[in-house]
């Protein structure tokens, strides 16, 4: 399944700003508003706007994996 199947199921008006920052992390994945996640060995997490992209970073082979995109709630961590 690739990302743009599962940016489907976000809202339209998200759906463009979501996959700006994705493409965008290809080329400097700590760029913008990230946050090493605590107690993680090499999780990380972006803020777009509402939601949050949680991703890990592999330097020796130069890939950023995501692992989960999701609406920021009460709950999200």
């Amino acid at each position: 399944m690739t990302w743009t199947v599962i940016l489907a199921k976000f809202p339209a008006k998200d759906q463009d700003k979501i996959a700006a920052t994705i493409r965008a992390m290809a080329d400097d994945p700590f760029s913008g508003d990230i946050i090493k996640l605590e107690g993680e060995n090499n999780r990380w997490r972006r803020r777009v706007g509402g939601y949050r992209i949680f991703f890990t970073i592999d330097t020796s082979l130069s890939t950023v994996a995501v692992n989960a995109i999701v609406r920021r709630t009460s709950t999200t961590y």
